[in-house]
Protein backbone atom coordinates (compact mmCIF):
# COMPACT_ATOMS: atom_id res chain seq x y z
CA UNK A 1 0.00 0.00 0.00
CA UNK A 2 1.45 3.52 -1.40
CA UNK A 3 1.95 6.20 1.92
CA UNK A 4 -1.20 7.92 0.21
CA UNK A 5 -2.95 5.50 0.73
CA UNK A 6 -2.40 4.42 4.22
CA UNK A 7 -2.55 8.05 5.52
CA UNK A 8 -6.51 7.87 3.66
CA UNK A 9 -7.29 4.96 5.51
CA UNK A 10 -6.01 6.05 8.56
CA UNK A 11 -8.03 9.32 8.21
CA UNK A 12 -11.17 7.66 6.90
CA UNK A 13 -10.89 5.26 10.22
CA UNK A 14 -10.59 7.87 12.00
CA UNK A 15 -13.64 9.99 10.77
CA UNK A 16 -15.75 6.94 10.74
CA UNK A 17 -15.23 5.97 14.06
CA UNK A 18 -15.95 9.66 15.09
CA UNK A 19 -19.24 9.87 13.32
CA UNK A 20 -19.99 6.23 15.31
CA UNK A 21 -19.43 8.59 18.36
CA UNK A 22 -22.28 11.35 17.42
CA UNK A 23 -19.68 14.00 16.45
CA UNK A 24 -19.80 15.15 12.91
CA UNK A 25 -15.92 16.83 11.43
CA UNK A 26 -17.41 20.12 11.37
CA UNK A 27 -19.25 19.85 15.01
CA UNK A 28 -22.94 19.79 13.04
CA UNK A 29 -25.56 17.97 14.51
CA UNK A 30 -26.50 14.98 12.77
CA UNK A 31 -29.48 16.71 11.46
CA UNK A 32 -28.37 19.48 10.72
CA UNK A 33 -27.34 21.72 7.12
CA UNK A 34 -24.66 24.12 6.58
CA UNK A 35 -25.08 27.80 6.23
CA UNK A 36 -26.77 28.39 3.21
CA UNK A 37 -26.58 32.10 1.11
CA UNK A 38 -29.16 32.46 -2.08
CA UNK A 39 -28.26 35.21 -4.13
CA UNK A 40 -30.89 35.74 -7.05
CA UNK A 41 -30.94 37.46 -10.03
CA UNK A 42 -26.61 36.97 -9.97
CA UNK A 43 -26.80 36.49 -13.63
CA UNK A 44 -28.32 40.13 -15.30
CA UNK A 45 -28.85 38.60 -18.53
CA UNK A 46 -30.33 35.52 -18.26
CA UNK A 47 -34.27 34.96 -17.76
CA UNK A 48 -33.60 34.36 -13.94
CA UNK A 49 -30.76 33.25 -11.90
CA UNK A 50 -29.50 32.74 -8.73
CA UNK A 51 -26.05 31.23 -6.50
CA UNK A 52 -26.47 29.14 -3.72
CA UNK A 53 -23.66 29.44 -1.29
CA UNK A 54 -24.24 25.86 1.00
CA UNK A 55 -21.54 26.20 3.30
CA UNK A 56 -18.33 25.77 1.19
CA UNK A 57 -20.18 24.47 -1.53
CA UNK A 58 -21.36 26.89 -4.70
CA UNK A 59 -23.41 26.80 -7.20
CA UNK A 60 -24.91 29.06 -10.01
CA UNK A 61 -28.18 28.30 -11.73
CA UNK A 62 -29.28 30.08 -14.51
CA UNK A 63 -32.35 30.25 -16.65
CA UNK A 64 -32.43 30.52 -20.26
CA UNK A 65 -36.37 30.67 -22.57
CA UNK A 66 -36.41 29.81 -26.29
CA UNK A 67 -39.12 28.81 -28.49
CA UNK A 68 -39.41 25.31 -29.64
CA UNK A 69 -42.09 23.11 -31.76
CA UNK A 70 -43.54 21.05 -29.04
CA UNK A 71 -42.73 17.18 -28.22
CA UNK A 72 -45.22 15.19 -30.38
CA UNK A 73 -46.73 13.53 -27.05
CA UNK A 74 -47.36 16.95 -25.73
CA UNK A 75 -48.12 19.45 -28.23
CA UNK A 76 -49.58 21.82 -25.89
CA UNK A 77 -47.12 21.96 -22.95
CA UNK A 78 -43.69 24.00 -23.28
CA UNK A 79 -40.41 22.17 -22.25
CA UNK A 80 -38.48 21.89 -19.64
CA UNK A 81 -34.93 20.65 -19.34
CA UNK A 82 -31.65 20.77 -16.69
CA UNK A 83 -27.83 20.23 -17.60
CA UNK A 84 -25.18 20.46 -14.58
CA UNK A 85 -21.38 21.49 -15.71
CA UNK A 86 -18.61 20.65 -12.91
CA UNK A 87 -15.66 22.02 -14.32
CA UNK A 88 -11.69 21.73 -12.97
CA UNK A 89 -12.27 24.98 -11.47
CA UNK A 90 -15.04 23.48 -8.54
CA UNK A 91 -12.77 20.93 -7.83
CA UNK A 92 -9.35 19.25 -8.86
CA UNK A 93 -11.30 15.89 -9.09
CA UNK A 94 -13.32 17.09 -11.92
CA UNK A 95 -11.89 17.17 -15.40
CA UNK A 96 -12.93 19.25 -18.33
CA UNK A 97 -14.50 16.99 -21.55
CA UNK A 98 -18.31 15.61 -21.19
CA UNK A 99 -19.90 15.55 -18.56
CA UNK A 100 -19.68 12.70 -16.21
CA UNK A 101 -21.24 10.50 -13.66
CA UNK A 102 -22.34 13.27 -10.56
CA UNK A 103 -22.97 15.77 -13.23
CA UNK A 104 -25.41 13.78 -14.52
CA UNK A 105 -27.10 12.39 -11.51
CA UNK A 106 -27.21 16.08 -10.25
CA UNK A 107 -28.92 17.50 -13.54
CA UNK A 108 -31.27 13.91 -13.59
CA UNK A 109 -32.49 14.39 -10.13
CA UNK A 110 -32.63 18.24 -9.82
CA UNK A 111 -34.90 18.01 -12.93
CA UNK A 112 -36.69 14.68 -11.73
CA UNK A 113 -37.83 17.12 -8.64
CA UNK A 114 -38.98 19.79 -10.98
CA UNK A 115 -41.09 17.44 -13.45
CA UNK A 116 -42.96 15.32 -10.33
CA UNK A 117 -43.88 18.21 -8.23
CA UNK A 118 -45.23 20.14 -11.40
CA UNK A 119 -43.30 23.12 -9.77
CA UNK A 120 -43.90 24.90 -13.57
CA UNK A 121 -47.39 24.85 -15.17
CA UNK A 122 -46.38 23.78 -18.56
CA UNK A 123 -49.48 24.02 -20.44
CA UNK A 124 -49.29 27.62 -19.77
CA UNK A 125 -46.22 28.04 -21.82
CA UNK A 126 -47.69 26.95 -25.19
CA UNK A 127 -47.74 29.92 -27.38
CA UNK A 128 -49.64 28.25 -30.19
CA UNK A 129 -51.11 24.71 -29.55
CA UNK A 130 -49.36 22.04 -31.87
CA UNK A 131 -46.65 24.88 -33.25
CA UNK A 132 -44.95 27.04 -30.65
CA UNK A 133 -44.23 26.37 -27.06
CA UNK A 134 -41.75 27.93 -24.50
CA UNK A 135 -38.74 25.95 -23.75
CA UNK A 136 -36.96 26.61 -19.98
CA UNK A 137 -33.46 25.54 -20.27
CA UNK A 138 -31.70 25.20 -15.99
CA UNK A 139 -28.21 25.20 -16.52
CA UNK A 140 -26.11 24.47 -13.57
CA UNK A 141 -22.81 25.87 -12.34
CA UNK A 142 -20.62 24.22 -10.24
CA UNK A 143 -18.15 26.44 -8.89
CA UNK A 144 -17.33 24.74 -5.50
CA UNK A 145 -17.28 21.49 -4.84
CA UNK A 146 -17.60 20.60 -0.71
CA UNK A 147 -20.21 18.17 -0.68
CA UNK A 148 -23.74 17.73 -1.18
CA UNK A 149 -24.32 19.02 -4.65
CA UNK A 150 -27.79 17.79 -5.43
CA UNK A 151 -29.43 19.85 -2.44
CA UNK A 152 -27.43 23.05 -3.53
CA UNK A 153 -28.50 22.60 -7.27
CA UNK A 154 -31.59 22.44 -6.61
CA UNK A 155 -32.08 25.08 -4.10
CA UNK A 156 -30.67 27.49 -7.08
CA UNK A 157 -32.66 25.99 -9.64
CA UNK A 158 -35.87 26.37 -7.80
CA UNK A 159 -34.53 30.20 -6.51
CA UNK A 160 -34.26 30.66 -10.23
CA UNK A 161 -36.96 29.25 -11.37
CA UNK A 162 -39.23 31.34 -9.22
CA UNK A 163 -37.76 34.97 -9.87
CA UNK A 164 -37.72 34.22 -13.97
CA UNK A 165 -39.72 35.92 -16.42
CA UNK A 166 -40.87 34.82 -19.54
CA UNK A 167 -39.64 37.64 -22.40
CA UNK A 168 -41.87 39.02 -25.27
CA UNK A 169 -42.44 37.39 -28.40
CA UNK A 170 -43.29 39.20 -31.07
CA UNK A 171 -43.20 39.11 -34.85
CA UNK A 172 -41.99 35.34 -34.58
CA UNK A 173 -38.78 36.11 -32.68
CA UNK A 174 -37.67 36.25 -28.81
CA UNK A 175 -37.11 40.14 -27.80
CA UNK A 176 -34.06 39.57 -25.57
CA UNK A 177 -33.54 41.56 -22.53
CA UNK A 178 -37.80 42.09 -21.93
CA UNK A 179 -39.48 41.09 -19.49
CA UNK A 180 -43.31 39.96 -20.51
CA UNK A 181 -44.50 38.01 -17.65
CA UNK A 182 -43.99 35.82 -14.87
CA UNK A 183 -43.03 31.91 -14.79
CA UNK A 184 -46.28 30.23 -13.90
CA UNK A 185 -44.90 28.25 -11.18
CA UNK A 186 -46.98 26.23 -9.14
CA UNK A 187 -45.00 24.45 -6.45
CA UNK A 188 -41.05 24.80 -4.36
CA UNK A 189 -39.65 21.36 -4.36
CA UNK A 190 -36.84 20.97 -1.75
CA UNK A 191 -34.57 18.57 -1.77
CA UNK A 192 -32.91 16.84 1.34
CA UNK A 193 -29.87 14.44 0.86
CA UNK A 194 -28.24 12.60 3.75
CA UNK A 195 -24.93 10.08 3.51
CA UNK A 196 -25.08 6.53 5.78
CA UNK A 197 -21.54 6.67 7.11
CA UNK A 198 -20.97 3.54 9.73
CA UNK A 199 -24.65 3.05 10.07
CA UNK A 200 -25.18 6.46 11.44
CA UNK A 201 -27.32 8.73 8.75
CA UNK A 202 -26.10 12.24 8.72
CA UNK A 203 -27.87 15.45 6.67
CA UNK A 204 -25.94 17.89 4.42
CA UNK A 205 -22.68 15.85 3.77
CA UNK A 206 -19.85 17.69 3.43
CA UNK A 207 -17.00 16.51 0.73
CA UNK A 208 -14.90 14.50 3.20
CA UNK A 209 -18.01 12.93 4.32
CA UNK A 210 -19.67 11.78 0.75
CA UNK A 211 -15.62 10.03 0.60
CA UNK A 212 -16.52 7.77 3.22
CA UNK A 213 -20.34 7.03 3.39
CA UNK A 214 -21.67 3.71 2.57
CA UNK A 215 -24.80 5.39 0.89
CA UNK A 216 -26.63 8.42 -0.18
CA UNK A 217 -30.61 8.38 0.35
CA UNK A 218 -31.85 12.25 -1.08
CA UNK A 219 -35.80 12.91 -0.36
CA UNK A 220 -37.44 15.66 -2.92
CA UNK A 221 -40.83 16.62 -0.78
CA UNK A 222 -43.41 19.29 -1.98
CA UNK A 223 -44.89 22.40 0.23
CA UNK A 224 -48.13 19.71 0.94
CA UNK A 225 -45.44 17.83 2.41
CA UNK A 226 -45.82 14.87 -0.43
CA UNK A 227 -42.48 12.60 -1.43
CA UNK A 228 -42.44 13.91 -5.50
CA UNK A 229 -38.61 12.37 -6.25
CA UNK A 230 -35.74 10.43 -4.37
CA UNK A 231 -32.73 8.73 -5.54
CA UNK A 232 -30.29 6.03 -3.77
CA UNK A 233 -26.38 6.19 -4.59
CA UNK A 234 -23.66 3.87 -2.88
CA UNK A 235 -24.61 0.14 -1.81
CA UNK A 236 -24.86 0.62 1.37
CA UNK A 237 -28.55 -1.05 2.28
CA UNK A 238 -31.39 0.94 4.38
CA UNK A 239 -34.08 -0.01 6.95
CA UNK A 240 -37.68 1.04 6.76
CA UNK A 241 -36.91 2.65 9.92
CA UNK A 242 -34.55 4.53 8.78
CA UNK A 243 -36.42 5.80 5.54
CA UNK A 244 -38.81 7.15 7.82
CA UNK A 245 -36.85 8.87 10.14
CA UNK A 246 -34.53 10.19 7.37
CA UNK A 247 -38.34 11.46 5.37
CA UNK A 248 -39.17 13.05 8.84
CA UNK A 249 -36.40 15.38 8.99
CA UNK A 250 -36.57 15.87 5.34
CA UNK A 251 -40.02 17.30 5.87
CA UNK A 252 -38.93 19.79 8.97
CA UNK A 253 -35.67 21.18 6.88
CA UNK A 254 -38.74 21.68 3.55
CA UNK A 255 -40.90 24.21 5.45
CA UNK A 256 -37.09 25.93 6.63
CA UNK A 257 -36.17 25.93 2.91
CA UNK A 258 -39.28 27.49 1.40
CA UNK A 259 -39.09 30.53 4.04
CA UNK A 260 -35.79 31.18 2.23
CA UNK A 261 -36.96 30.80 -1.38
Amino acid sequence: MEQTDLIWQVKKDALRRQITEGKRIDGRKFDEYRKIELIPNFVPNAEGSCLVKLGKTQVLAGVKMSVMEPYPDQQDSGVISTNAELGPLASPEFYAGPPDEDSIETARVVDRGLRESKMIDLEKLCITPKEKVWSVMIDLHILDHDGNLIDAASLAATKALLNAYIPKYEDEKVVLGTKDKKLPVKDKPVSSTFAKIAGRNVLDPILEETKIMDSRMTFVTMENGYLCAGQKGGTGPYTKKEMDEMFDVALVEGKKMRKLL
